[in-house]
């Protein structure tokens, strides 16, 4: 069983920047495929950027192209999202997840999920 954990959000003002983490555990991470997908409050979840086992192919949405880079270490069995130019619309709470397959924006698809770690921009 993989476990994920998330880390390294908080609050942050607009125009600023944090970089999340997420460790894995419990499975061979560098066969997975990682997605980072947010869910604000009263909104759904969705997907924001995904990265193949091998680092090779990327995925992000338009909202945050340009802006967030999604990467991974798989000798450290860790991806992350590096956030840049923060809005107060990308507050929420960030959740990273694996799945082995094809690389998906569809959280339905994903099988691991980590606990999701609060991300506040403030205006």
């Amino acid at each position: 069983q993989v476990q994920l954990v998330e880390s390294g959000g908080g609050l942050v003002q607009a125009g600023g920047s944090l970089r999340l983490s997420c460790a894995a555990s419990g499975g061979t991470f560098s066969s997975l495929n990682v997605g980072w997908f947010r869910q604000a409050p009263g909104k759904d979840r969705e997907f924001v950027a995904a990265i193949m086992w091998s680092g090779g192919i990327t995925r992000y949405a338009d909202s945050v192209k340009g802006r967030f880079t999604i990467s991974r270490e798989n000798a450290k069995n860790t991806a992350y999202l590096q956030m840049n130019s923060l809005k107060p619309e990308d507050t929420a709470v960030y959740y990273c997840a694996a799945v082995r397959g094809l690389l998906s924006i569809t959280p339905a698809y994903y099988d691991y999920w980590g606990q999701g770690t609060q991300v506040t921009v403030s205006s």
